[in-house]
């Protein structure tokens, strides 16, 4: 059975930092794209990152380049998701999808065919 489980979220003041564990079950994530999307209050599903797995290849949206690092551990079979410099912007549910192949730019949702459950990341003081 396919999964894929979100880690990692919680609460961090403004300027911190957490670290987001995408752990997969039922298949090998070494020819997949595993991407980060977020959703916050009121807002829709957001691209955050993806990384083509079998290259390291990686994409970012504009609003988190510099302060965010996607990377993967193959024998773990985990994506990461680095964020840095928090900002309450970034408060959602992120989540991470899975889809065979790789990808140049940074797909969107209806791309993937797997998702997580999400998990909480709220920054604030």
């Amino acid at each position: 059975q396919v999964q894929l489980v979100e880690s990692g979220g919680g609460l961090v003041q403004p300027g911190g930092s957490l670290r987001l564990s995408c752990t997969a079950s039922g298949f090998r994530i070494n020819n997949y794209v595993i991407g980060w999307f977020r959703q916050g209050p009121g807002k829709e599903r957001e691209g955050v990152s993806c990384i083509s797995v079998s290259d390291g290849m990686t994409n970012y949206a504009g609003s988190v380049k510099d302060r965010f690092t996607i990377s993967r551990d193959n024998a773990k079979n985990t994506v990461y998701l680095q964020m840095n410099s928090l900002e309450p912007e970034d408060t959602a549910v992120y989540y991470c999808a899975a889809v065979r192949g790789i990808a140049s730019i940074l797909l969107g949702a209806n791309a993937y065919d797997y998702w997580g459950q999400g998990t909480q990341v709220t920054v604030s003081s």
